[in-house]
């Protein structure tokens, strides 16, 4: 069957004005998994709008074999129009929301909409996909395990993980960041018992430009790929730009952006993401204006190098690298 687009009415405002949610939607007419895409819940981030772009446009091409997918492509079109991450207009943080309340706040409103008709529709799986820094390879991130009432869904979206190809990785630091990434889209999805998984493809602004081309493929690869251990699609030959070390494949990774800088100053990275580096090897250097020395910064684990910070000023604090470790 053909793609089919439309919209769903959202109030937002005081005098209940209307916004609306692009939907995206196909179904074959066999039975089979319900899956789901969703981008842009962050509204500067756009390459996931790209990629479910791209996946309709192949399925176009290559009918649906069987099951459902659909796909809120632009899940925050407060900020898409005010070019901000979060809902400008209340300082809330759209992906810290859910599953939401019809009558909350702005956010809450919007994030209780996604979230009834994703519930709803009893996905297989939920593919929320994000943008990281400009200089990142593709990721895919797995919350923390909700606990044993949540069990199954867990260990679906683990396996699932396993079959989309990109770095997995354990975003977790502390028992705090548990509990505010329950509020997510996929982790109140998990503590709902649905399966889903967060991807992060690349830098969150312009598209049209080499490099983030190469994360819309990857981005569309890996979903693709899943797609096709779901018996949903046929298998699409290609492979990813940004190759995987063997020995980081088919593990959970730890995530880390030790050590963050402790002068302020201009940064030389001297790793690139995707690059395997030692522990105790030099990352970046920050000097001051008159090309002095300040600061050396050194792996603290043998790592993979998912990205580095997209600007060429630090201070005290920022976090100027982010590392995979087994």
């Amino acid at each position: 069957m053909k793609p089919k687009y439309s919209f769903i009415n959202i109030l937002t405002g005081s005098d209940l004005s209307t916004r609306r949610l692009a939907l995206m939607e196909i179904k074959s007419l066999k039975s089979g998994p319900v899956i789901w895409l969703t981008g842009a819940v962050h509204g500067d981030e756009i390459g996931g709008i790209f990629i479910i772009q791209e996946i309709f446009k192949r399925l176009r091409k290559s009918p649906l074999l069987k099951g459902k997918i659909y796909a809120f492509p632009l899940m925050n079109p407060v900020g898409f129009e005010n070019v901000t991450r979060g809902i400008a207009i209340t300082e809330e943080d759209l992906n810290r929301s859910f599953p939401g309340d019809k009558e909350g706040t702005l956010a809450e409103r919007i994030a209780a909409k996604i979230f009834t008709n994703i519930t709803e529709s009893k996905p297989d799986i939920v593919l929320d996909i994000h943008n990281d820094w400009l200089n990142t390879i593709p990721w895919v991130e797995i919350d923390p395990n909700p606990g044993p009432k949540n069990k199954r869904a867990y260990e679906k979206a683990k396996l699932y993980a396993f079959k989309i190809g990109l770095p997995i990785i354990n975003e977790l630091e502390d028992a705090a960041q548990a509990l505010n990434l329950q509020r997510s889209l996929s982790g109140s999805l998990l503590l709902n018992n649905i399966p889903a998984l967060t991807l992060e493809v690349g830098g969150a602004s312009t598209v049209s430009s080499i490099a983030r081309e190469k994360d819309i493929q990857d981005g569309t690869k890996a979903i693709w790929d899943l797609l096709t251990f779901l018996g949903m699609v046929k298998p699409y030959k290609a492979e990813f730009n940004n190759q995987i070390p063997d020995n980081y494949k088919n593990k959970i990774l730890r995530y880390s952006h030790q050590p963050d800088a402790s002068k302020s100053g201009i940064i030389k990275y001297l790793v690139k993401p995707g690059q395997i580096v030692k522990k105790g090897q030099p990352v970046a250097k920050i000097y001051n204006v008159f090309g002095k020395l300040l600061e050396t910064l050194t792996s603290q684990e043998n790592s993979l190098i998912l990205g580095h910070w997209d600007y060429s000023v630090s201070y005290p604090g920022a976090e100027l690298i982010s590392f995979a470790i087994i």
